[in-house]
């Protein structure tokens, strides 16, 4: 028998408070200042209203819960049907269609392409790659698993464009805003996806290595079909309608258009393997495939497939660059949002010294990135007509694909520490982001590779390195510590015969001097200013949260906010 003195009331201790409230139902893009500073600076505020609702959109607690669900319930591979007939097919989350519907409404599969509903010789839109990757950056917060057929769809046109026959059957679909997840031919779809298939088991990113190889089946030669016969080890988003692959034709290593469908309606053999089990990008099918005489069709001659499809791993690097950024926005905002409601030794964490140093580090490498990231942007939108510009995306897409992808990882560590054990369960977001940050870095080639192509491009392009000091050269007296780091830079071209060792030592330089030049001429002094002190002016390490005493972090976390 109870005691008079009990109520039901003592019992009730599941009593919830000093939690944040969900960082959700925002604007990713009102919310956010260096991206609306960054749309209007690179060329794109055109697409102003079109961001905002995006922004909305995708920063709603339906789509971001969307993004939970295609990484709860994961891709399942159909080998075969109940009676036994191969299906190779890929069967995903309801919630992974909806997030690849939300991308292709918004363009982010091919809207830099549109000009070619004109014509493949149209002029593009001014500012179409910057708006477009607008859009890619918002959505990875959300999710940014599906993000890689959207990705290598917008990647193949510039591909298909080197042999015109295929391009005006297959870049008409692909321009299509309409997703259909479909398992049809292509010619009865609203709208396809493509990918790509290069890396094999023995070869990796020497893919001269690879031993899959193409017969003619008549004559040979451009837009003709081949039957392929080999296997690759990973091959990213089997379902897709159509993929550019690699294969060794009789006259050399040459480049395929393969559609999951033969013109006379048939699967093409295609068999998928098996799923990779991987340590992030869950929601994404990755795969092992074997071609069994499946059908393709070459892209422009024999023997030129590595530049016929380096053009595509061009735009997918960009991507690479900035969806990361985008990822290490959301680390960031999740970081500042929980702190600026948390209180501890009653103060809120935010207006604790310590972590509001942590926090505007990281929202300064944050910016950095982004500013970076749209800066490469702009010079694919205007390389067309600008030979500068054109050095530059040489030179600067592996550059800012190597930095942005080398500091995200740790950077989604730090955030996902500021959260404490919030941050370590997977009903948060942190912890996919952090799993999520190392693909990029991989993906497309690897750090190393990144610098042996800035290296490489400079030996066939000298010239292009005074683009890129010209560039450097227009935040020159800002800041003595940038000064002294151009000049640092410029001394370490010096030595060519060592070039290849320290490579990595000068895309770093590069990559932050470049970012530093951005935010020297466009973002406000306290951001600028910490941020040339610590990347430029001294040793800066790896641990964030060590910006000088006169820093105004406080300021700088305001900016993060997201407003």
């Amino acid at each position: 028998m109870a005691s008079p003195l009990e109520t039901p009331a003592d019992f009730a201790t599941h009593e919830v408070f000093n939690q944040p409230p969900p960082l959700e139902n925002v604007n990713f893009f009102i919310g956010d200042r260096a991206l609306q500073e960054a749309v209007e600076r690179e060329g794109a505020a055109h697409a102003r209203a079109s961001l905002s609702a995006f922004g909305a959109k995708v920063g709603s607690a339906e789509v971001l819960d969307l993004g939970r669900q295609a990484n709860a319930y994961l891709p399942v591979l159909k080998t075969y049907d109940r009676f036994g007939h191969r299906e190779d097919r890929v069967e995903f989350h309801p919630a992974y269609h909806r997030l690849m519907a939300l991308s292709v409404e918004q363009g982010l599969h091919g809207s830099p392409w549109e000009h070619l509903k004109d014509g493949l010789d149209a002029k593009p839109k001014p500012g179409a790659i910057v708006a477009r990757l607008a859009g890619t950056y918002m959505m990875t917060q959300a999710e940014a698993g599906h993000g890689c057929p959207i990705t290598m769809t917008n990647a193949a046109v510039p591909a298909l464009l080197f042999q015109p026959s295929l391009a005006k059957e297959w870049v008409p679909r692909i321009l299509s805003r309409s997703y259909d997840e479909r398992f049809l031919p292509a010619d009865q779809k609203k709208g396809v996806t493509f990918g790509m298939g290069m890396t094999e088991k023995q070869g990796g990113t020497d893919v001269r290595a690879n031993t899959t190889v193409a017969h003619p089946v008549g004559a040979g030669g451009p837009g003709e079909e081949y039957r392929i016969t080999g296997h690759k080890w990973f091959f990213s988003a089997p379902m897709c309608d159509a993929f550019l692959v690699l294969a060794q034709a009789p006259n050399g290593l040459s480049c395929f258009l393969m559609p999951r469908f033969r013109p006379d309606g048939s699967v093409n053999a295609i068999r998928i393997q098996r799923l990779k089990d991987k340590v992030g990008n869950k929601s994404n099918a990755s795969s092992e495939v074997e071609f069994q005489a499946a059908s393709g069709w070459l892209i422009g001659e024999e023997g030129r497939g590595v530049r016929n499809i380096i053009e595509m791993a061009t735009y997918t690097r960009l991507d690479c660059a900035v969806a990361t950024a985008g990822m290490m926005r959301q680390a960031v905002s999740q970081a500042v949002h929980h702190c600026s409601y948390r209180t501890v030794f009653q103060k809120k964490l935010i207006d604790q010294p310590l972590m509001a140093n942590v926090l505007a580090d990281l929202a300064l490498e944050t910016e950095a990135a982004t500013a970076l990231s749209f800066r490469v942007a702009r010079s694919f939108d205007r390389a067309h007509e600008d030979e500068a510009e054109a050095a530059f995306r040489r030179i600067m897409t592996p550059v800012a694909k190597y930095w942005v992808c080398k500091r995200a990882p740790n950077l989604a560590y730090e955030a996902m520490e500021c959260l404490g054990g919030n941050g370590y369960v997977e009903e948060g977001i942190a912890g996919r982001i952090y799993r999520e940050m190392p693909v990029n870095a991989i993906w497309e080639g690897s750090g190393n590779v990144m610098c042996l192509d800035v290296l490489r491009a400079l030996a066939r392009e000298p010239e292009a390195l005074e683009v890129v000091f010209a560039e450097l050269e227009k935040a020159r007296g800002a800041s003595t510590a940038y000064d002294g780091a151009l000049d640092a830079l410029k001394d370490a071209f010096a030595d060519m015969g060592s070039l290849e060792a320290r490579s990595r030592q000068i895309v770093e330089q590069m990559a932050k001097l470049a970012s530093a030049s951005i935010l020297l001429q466009h973002a406000p002094g306290f951001v600028s200013d910490a941020y040339c002190q610590t990347r430029l002016g001294r040793d800066w390490g790896d641990v964030y949260g060590t910006l000088p005493v006169g820093a105004d972090v406080r300021a700088i976390n305001e900016r993060a906010r997201v407003a």
